[in-house]
Order: C-alpha cells, then sequence, then structure tokens
C-alpha cells in the first residue's frame, strides 16, 4: 500500500492516479494526512477493500510530506561506515548517536528551499521510517510490526552553524526552514521484497553523489526502533531519518555545498525519488523569512 499527502488530504495511490480516503470511506477516515497514523490498523484492513474506487490522475508537485506533522522527529547520525570515516568522527559503537529535528523544518518532496545567506549547507539523503503503532520498549525483533511505512528523506545540514561551539549543534543545524524534505508518499514494508535492503542515491545537476544500500546501515531500522523505545514512546505518526551514506559535501576536498540553482534529487529504490531546487534567501519580513 502507498499513501500520500495530495493537497493536505489523505489518499491512497494506484497506478491510475489517487483515491481520497474520507470520500471514499464516507468519513470513516477523516482528510488529515497525520489523524490516519492514530487509527492505523484499522485503516490498514479498510485499505484491503478500497481497490474499487475512482482513482484520479494528479500532478505530484501537488504532494506534500506524507506525515507532516509528527509531535517527535527523531534522526540517526554517522550511520553509514564510509559516512563516518568521511566526515572524520568516529563510528559509533553500542548504541546510535541520535539528534532530534524540529517538526517546522518539514516540507514535502517537490518544490524550492531557501539556501540562508550566510551558511554552507550540505545533502544528506536517507531512509525514513513512520511508525504506526505507539511503542514502548519494543525488542528489536517486533519492531517492524509498529512501522506504517518507508519513505525518503533529505536531512539538509548547515554546518557553518553545525560546528560552532565547543561541540556539534546537530539539531540547530538541521531545522532550517524546509531542511526537513520527506516524501514523495509511504509505502508499507510488505510492498517491497526487502525493506531492509534498498538502493538510495542522491543526484545533484545530474552528477550521482551518494550511491549505498541501507543494508550498510550500523545500525538497522529494527535496532533503531527497539533502542529509541527503550527511552522514551514512539508516538504514531513520529518519524525517524536512519543516517546518510557517504558522498556529502563535507566530505569532498575542496568541501562543495549547495548553491542557487542547484537541483538535488533524492531516490530510494521502491520509494520513488524528492526533486527541489534551490534558492537564495533574499530578505526578511516580520513573521520569518521571506524568500
Amino acid at each position: 500500500m502507498r499513501i500520500a499527502n495530495l493537497d493536505s488530504r489523505l489518499v491512497l495511490l494506484g497506478d491510475d492516479g489517487a483515491l481520497d480516503v474520507a470520500e471514499h470511506s464516507q468519513g470513516r477516515f477523516g482528510p488529515d494526512p497525520q489523524s490516519v497514523f492514530a487509527e492505523w490498523n484499522a485503516f490498514r484492513r479498510w485499505a484491503q477493500d478500497a481497490t474499487s474506487g475512482r482513482y484520479v490522475p494528479f500532478d505530484q508537485a501537488r504532494l506534500g510530506p506524507p506525515a507532516p506533522r509528527p509531535r517527535q522527529v527523531f534522526a540517526v547520525g554517522l550511520n553509514y561506515r564510509d559516512h563516518a570515516h568521511e566526515t572524520g568522527f568516529a563510528v559509533p559503537e553500542g548504541a546510535p548517536p541520535v539528534f532530534t529535528k524540529f517538526p517546522s523544518c518539514l516540507t514535502g518532496p517537490y518544490g524550492t528551499i531557501a539556501l540562508p545567506s550566510n551558511g554552507n549547507t550540505d545533502w544528506e539523503v536517507e531512509l525514513v521510517a513512520v511508525i504506526g503503532r505507539r511503542v514502548r520498549c519494543v525488542p528489536r525483533s517486533e519492531a517492524w510490526a509498529h512501522v506504517a511505512g518507508l519513505t525518503i528523506g533529505q536531512d539538509l545540514s548547515e554546518r557553518i552553524s553545525q560546528m560552532a561551539g565547543s561541540s556539534p549543534q546537530f539539531s540547530l543545524a538541521k531545522s532550517l526552514p524546509g531542511f526537513g524534505p520527506v516524501g514523495p508518499y509511504l509505502v508499507t514494508p510488505d510492498e517491497l521484497a526487502d525493506p531492509a535492503d534498498l538502493a538510495i542515491e542522491t543526484e545533484l545537476n545530474g552528477e550521482i553523489v551518494q550511491s549505498a544500500r541501507t543494508s550498510q546501515l550500523i545500525f538497522d531500522v529494527p535496532t533503531i526502533i527497539e533502542r529509541l523505545s527503550a527511552v522514551a514512546p514512539l508516538l504514531p505518526g513520529d518519524i525517524i531519518f536512519t543516517g546518510t551514506p557517504a558522498g556529502v559535501g563535507l566530505g569532498r576536498t575542496p568541501p562543495r555545498w549547495l548553491k542557487p540553482g542547484d537541483e538535488l534529487v533524492s531516490r530510494i529504490e521502491g520509494l520513488g525519488e524528492m526533486r527541489h531546487r534551490f534558492i537564495a534567501e533574499c530578505g526578511r519580513e516580520e513573521g520569518g523569512c521571506r524568500v
């Protein structure tokens, strides 16, 4: 099953387009894409019988993040060995390094993202897991049962503020407006031949700059869920960025940063692709940044 956020409405995706869930379920499930995770098991059962509805073609540019308002956004750092080596950090052992991204940074899978005028912004494609059932102290062997689905994320990172101070400022540097693109849709694990082994890559202006497989994760999705749920409850609709492979701009000689006019394409096997173009931040006005 694939679900998506189309014009802020929950839809099922099929080969012929999108099916509006609220309309087809006659109000059994509401239009809000985030609310469905609170009833995920019931929704899965209903969706199995929803194949006979009217699927309508749509423009993919209308898609938003499939889980647009999670209460918690977790992210795992240095979760591929080659990425740890390229950034000069030690390969983590025993437990994954974890930080948070602020939910306000989330954006959809297509469109433009403003670059801070005084920053060095980097790309980091990641497999993202979305939680479908409340999780607390779940063993690794049962973790997949709590995953609603998988999608693509970019953990965009502003490296100047990240490295400022006596210790890295991961959360602040990775939570600027638009620095959490997610999408284009959510795919349930049963739709994938092996959800633990997917090709993952980033293309910048037509050049492949990251290419790996998610089977190379040091801490896989079940291990991450086991570790996180031992500390805090994971709530329906929460999202987890699982880490990026080697090939980021920071690890290059000389370093390479995103600049206005660049186009970034993020792909994961079986999960589609995201496409973003970067623009300059051109000013500020009351209430936030203006681009």
